[in-house]
């Protein structure tokens, strides 16, 4: 099977996506990892305002299958969240680099950012 990997965005081994934003970063769950888990029904986030470091658990993702957590792929304070998943979780199955994104972030060390997997290396991971 194909996954997209977006090459507009840097990815972690634990299968998160960071894009940047105007002035932020935008985190989410990958086509692969939503596709592992199934049918997304329940999903939690942090608090705005939150300030979390890399490798830190930033929220839980649960599904028809498994119950798996999310972690943060670089340091920052969460700016927002996608409160719309609160009512919708599908949209992280549906279209998991758009409306399915989970947190936007500020205060990034950028060359966190810069470690992160280019999407050809994400995509050989996968394969």
């Amino acid at each position: 099977m194909t996954f997209d990997v977006p090459t507009d965005r840097r990815y972690t081994e634990s299968h998160e996506w960071v894009a940047q934003t105007d002035g932020a970063y935008r985190i989410g769950i990958t086509d692969f990892a939503q596709d592992e888990l199934g049918d997304i029904v329940f999903v939690e986030l942090p608090a705005s305002g939150a300030e979390l470091g890399r490798g830190d658990e930033f929220g839980v993702v649960e599904s028809i299958k498994a119950v798996s957590d999310v972690y943060m792929p670089i340091s920052g304070t969460v700016l927002e969240t996608n409160d719309s998943l609160g009512d919708a979780p599908e949209q992280i199955n549906e279209d998991p680099y758009s409306d399915g994104w989970m947190l936007e972030i500020e205060n990034v060390d950028e060359t966190e950012f810069d470690e992160l997997l280019d999407a050809d290396d994400y995509q050989r991971q996968i394969e």
